[in-house]
């Protein structure tokens, strides 16, 4: 990147590390460190042109978590401590994702861009 005057690294992160959730010390604790690193990386390669930013989604309601582990009741807490009625999908975080990628941000660096249809606002 360096060689190219400079580029975009998106990290995936989670907005567990904002919310402390109990039972997932371990994961919340990786997700900080990716934000961590993400800020510690945008000062380190800003000089030479290279953004670093972070998506840091909700729960974004899989497949696979329907098939194991989400069940009815707790998809509606969800949606009631959610600020937007709706589940967040995969295809939800491909937008997030090209902007932080494109020149469309391109004096945004060592963010976290929380995509959570409102969770971490109602704590």
């Amino acid at each position: 990147m360096k060689a190219a005057d400079g580029g975009h690294i998106v990290n995936f992160s989670s907005i567990s590390y904002m919310m402390g959730n109990a039972g997932y010390a371990i994961y919340t604790a990786a997700n900080g460190a990716i934000t961590a690193m993400t800020r510690s990386l945008a000062r380190e390669f800003g000089p030479d042109g290279i953004r670093v930013n972070a998506l840091a989604p909700g729960w974004v309601l899989t497949q696979k978590q329907l098939d194991m582990w989400a069940t009815p009741e707790d998809l509606a807490a969800h949606l009631d401590r959610q600020c937007l009625k709706d589940h967040l999908k995969p295809e939800d975080m491909v937008g997030p994702t090209l902007f932080l990628a494109s020149d469309a941000s391109r004096m945004m660096t060592g963010q976290a861009v929380v995509v959570d249809g409102g969770v971490v606002v109602t704590g």
